[in-house]
């Protein structure tokens, strides 16, 4: 047999594209294959075969994972969580999960790997991705822009504007920002924005005074 392959037995498992930890292959075996190169990672404990082109329902899938049964359908991955599961941030090092109002984050226990947002959203906010629920692209860039510091909202947002499919468009974008009633951070978010713009190249680079991260 071949040196870095798994016995015929698992070669022939080897069709799926997401592996986790289960009666199949225990987390050893997963990270053995993964230093073989046999799998490649993706999040946490998820890993995919090499060469597999990763969507949003894989990220979303792989990010479900790490959410609790008990809370996965009262939750909705948001922020730069949303953003890393339409492929326009890196991996978060833990999950941001919003809560609607209408379920207090107090009657939710707290989830290892992962951080609660209590916030308020419409019927067009979220979407289900991969069995997981997201918040809608245009949501998920507004939270972006109002929630996450420059350095990591900034570069999000322009992939978010870059990709087509997701029907984010930047004078969209402002609107609902402007339209955004008495939440903070509305001027700085504005001014991410601005950053943005297809003349910002011509201007000096904007200085952000620090933000809290989300």
């Amino acid at each position: 047999m071949a040196p870095g392959l798994p016995p015929p037995q698992q070669q022939d498992f080897l069709s799926q594209e997401l592996y986790a930890p289960s009666p199949m292959f225990t987390w050893a075996e997963l990270q053995s294959m993964a230093a073989d190169g046999v799998l490649s990672p993706l999040y946490e404990k998820s890993f995919t075969p090499p060469g597999l082109d990763v969507t949003p329902r894989l990220r979303a899938r792989a990010a479900a994972l790490v959410v609790p049964d008990r809370i996965r359908r009262k939750v909705i991955a948001g922020r730069m969580t949303a953003a890393w599961i339409y492929g326009c941030a890196d991996a978060p090092e833990r999950l941001s999960l919003l809560v609607d109002a209408k379920h207090r984050i107090s009657s939710l226990r707290s989830a290892r790997g992962c951080i609660l947002h209590e916030v308020r959203l419409g019927q067009l906010d979220v979407v289900s991705i991969g069995g997981l629920l997201v918040t809608s692209p245009l949501r998920t860039a507004v939270d972006v822009a109002l929630h996450v510091e420059a350095s990591r909202a900034v570069p999000a947002l322009r992939m978010m504007l870059s990709q087509g499919e997701l029907g984010v468009r930047l004078r969209l974008l402002t609107l609902a920002v402007e339209a955004s009633a008495r939440v903070p951070h509305k001027k700085a978010a504005l001014r991410k924005l601005a950053a943005l713009a297809p003349t910002a190249d011509a201007r000096p680079a904007a200085v952000f005074p620090p933000e809290a991260a989300a």
